[in-house]
């Protein structure tokens, strides 16, 4: 029997699954931390949550505002410097998986938080990278998750604050001591995956009622599809229901802040 869902919660069930139980996570905030969170709250308990304030392995009852949010600090197993948590914890090649989100990516898994337009007259500022290009070059691996448009998915981005693979899909061969970068993306239309031998992002799983077409209108490239194209599988009742209360426990804790 079908659900009713939206493409929002599509994308957060099946960004959660990608995280499983031994996996040491670190979490960007927003729609990171919404998937890392109701992934640990279901199938995976045991998946240990760092945020970049030096909380580690924690446990938020609700969603985060920012890293520096209080719920991380009174929920962590301990608390260390920021400084510890890079030099130590991520360059010390103890982070298996890093998780984020980005105002745009390109066809080569480039991030970009910093501006909207030319460098030295830009349209929009944007947040910046903060951690984001260290645990892009000392995780394990990558998994971003952001909505799916043209405005987000561009053939190049503006500008890059985190590596993917470059502008030209070889930026990380040959450089030493560095991950394996993005492996997955996901959106509120399907997943995607880096090509094997160009790097170039392919869509390999379209989410229940979105066709290709769906996605190459919302995709400011000529995006490619895998041969053997799979469907996203539904989320279940039980993780809407666990979603849903994580949302509205988090609604009302900021609501009376």
């Amino acid at each position: 029997m079908s659900l009713d869902y939206t493409s929002a919660e599509m994308m957060t069930v099946t960004a959660a699954r990608a995280l499983e139980n031994g996996m040491t996570c670190f979490v960007g905030i927003g729609l990171p931390s919404e998937a890392a969170n109701l992934a640990r709250l279901t199938h995976a308990p045991e998946v240990v949550l760092i945020y970049e304030s030096g909380t580690l392995q924690t446990k938020p009852d609700v969603l985060p505002l920012s890293i520096g949010d209080g719920e991380l600090a009174e929920s962590a197993l301990t608390t260390v410097s920021v400084p510890e948590m890079f030099r130590y914890w991520l360059q010390g090649g103890k982070i298996s998986v890093g998780f984020l989100g980005t105002a745009q990516i390109d066809r080569y898994a480039n991030l970009n938080t910093t501006l909207i337009g030319d460098y030295h007259d830009p349209k929009v500022r944007l947040p910046g990278g903060g951690g984001a290009p260290e645990i892009a070059t000392n995780a394990g691996e990558v998994f971003i998750t952001l909505k799916h448009s043209k405005r987000a998915f561009v053939k190049d981005v503006d500008f890059v604050t985190t590596l993917g693979f470059g502008r030209d899909g070889k930026g990380r061969d040959g450089v030493p001591h560095i991950g394996r970068g993005p492996t997955r993306v996901i959106t509120d239309l399907c997943v995607m995956k880096p090509d094997a031998e160009t790097k170039e992002l392919v869509v390999v799983s379209l989410h229940p009622g979105v066709t290709r077409e769906d996605v190459c209108d919302a995709t400011g490239w000529e995006i490619r599809f895998a041969e053997s194209l799979e469907s996203t599988p539904e989320p279940s009742a039980r993780e809407l229901e666990i979603l849903r209360e994580l949302k509205d426990r988090t609604a009302r804790a900021h609501a009376g802040q």
